[in-house]
């Protein structure tokens, strides 16, 4: 299988490696964002991007944000039909090329997030699995064509509570298995077309989402004391590893979770 080309030139490659690339970053709620720490960097080293928000309420902090880089900022909200095509075809161009997607949602109703999973209903648990897993796999259908064109990348957002149970996690530790094999799984199906995908696991970082676990502090503080580096990670890490994922340097990877989270997986 050819390893993907690009149209820009060799030295351009060299000064911005990812220049000439075209993608699309999901889930940006306001500065604190990890899908705002990947937009940021993949856009300063080169890549075209289109940043997506929720709703208009978001857009208040996401549209300073975008602006700021000179990236497209559009509203779409996964749960309205069609919101997720239109920006996959408008991020694709009039020529219809993708190269990367970037998944960066998540969520769960508050009333089964903060509940034991025993006791969490029905139509709460199918929710967050629709929103915080199914729509990476919706993602990748809409974009297959479009990646399939040069070869592309998938990448998701996963944490740590999807191997091991992590205290007031709860149901998002299930979902966040099942996107992490549903990672594995979309791997092998796409792999024939050069289509790549992975999950980044980072460490508990103070993102909007993250608010809404019950006593985040302490599991950040917890992090802190445990994790080899003795410190969080911050967002241009993870848009670093995020970015090297999509660029030349890791064209033989797939199918895999990478960490990003100062070491805390490695210990127990």
């Amino acid at each position: 299988m050819p390893i993907p080309s690009f149209s820009a030139s060799s030295a351009a490659l060299e000064r911005l490696p990812l220049a000439g690339r075209r993608g699309l970053v999901l889930g940006v709620a306001n500065d604190h964002s990890i899908a705002w720490g990947c937009a940021r960097t993949l856009k300063a080293r080169g890549a075209e991007v289109l940043m997506t928000c929720l709703n208009e309420k978001a857009r208040t902090h996401a549209q300073p944000l975008a602006d700021s880089i000179g990236a497209t900022l559009r509203v779409c909200d996964i749960e309205q039909p069609g919101a997720l095509e239109a920006v996959v075809a408008e991020a694709a161009g009039a020529d219809g090329v993708l190269d990367f997607a970037v998944h960066s949602i998540a969520w769960a109703p508050l009333a089964d997030l903060h509940g034991r999973v025993v006791d969490s209903s029905a139509a709460g648990f199918a929710r967050a699995v629709e929103v915080s897993c199914h729509s990476f796999a919706e993602l990748a259908r809409l974009c297959e064509p479009h990646l399939a064109v040069r070869g592309g990348v998938l990448v998701t957002m996963s944490y740590l509570g999807a191997d091991e149970a992590i205290a007031h996690y709860g149901l998002m530790g299930p979902v966040k298995a099942a996107l992490e094999s549903m990672v594995r799984y979309m791997a092998l199906e796409l792999g024939g077309r050069n289509i790549r995908v992975h999950a980044v696991s980072p460490g508990p970082m103070p993102t909007r989402a993250a608010s809404g676990l019950v006593d985040f502090d302490g599991l950040m503080a917890r992090t802190v004391e445990t994790a080899p580096l003795r410190r969080l990670v911050t967002l241009d890490e993870v848009g670093g590893c995020v970015a090297f994922l999509v660029g030349p340097d890791a064209t033989g990877m797939t199918g895999q979770t990478l960490f990003v989270d100062g070491g805390a997986h490695a210990v127990r």
